[in-house]
């Protein structure tokens, strides 16, 4: 499973209406239980928080991969949220972060997670698509830039 077979509209949030990292966290999660991605809501943030309190998961230039792995899920699951205003997220560059994309799997899924990691970080390397993510207007944008539908 690729990172592109997992985007679609109804996990996608723009904009995100958080102000804070722990918000943020809050509001992606909340996007994958209002996708009926998860049932465990409380688990699979618990899962993410206890990551990003190891170490912040904000890259550079506005990129932030929020993930964790927990029994809530049985396979990969993907959120994107966009924050075209920049939120304060720990960044490597101190920079404010604009695009979101949580993963959580399950604990024996290492392979796609640290693939969908992989992938995340390619895509990054693309000023154009971030920028054209960052300016993206409602979710089908975003994923026609992401998988070219």
């Amino acid at each position: 499973m690729t990172l592109i077979e997992l985007v679609e509209e109804n996990i996608i949030k723009i904009p995100l209406e958080s102000n804070d990292k722990p918000d943020v966290l809050r509001e992606l999660v909340q996007i994958l239980k209002d996708a009926g991605e998860i049932e465990d809501f409380d688990a699979t943030l618990k899962a993410v928080q206890q990551r990003e309190d190891k170490q912040s998961t904000a890259l550079e230039d506005g990129i932030v991969v929020p993930h964790g792995k927990t029994d809530a899920v049985t396979d990969l699951r993907l959120a994107i949220g966009i924050a075209p205003q920049g939120i304060d997220f720990d960044s490597m560059d101190g920079k404010p972060s604009t695009l979101f994309f949580l993963l959580v799997a399950p604990p024996d899924m290492s392979g796609p997670h640290v693939a969908a990691l992989a992938e995340i970080a390619k895509l990054a390397q693309s000023k154009a698509l971030c920028k054209a993510l960052t300016r993206a207007d409602n979710a089908r944008e975003v994923v026609e830039l992401l998988t070219g539908d």
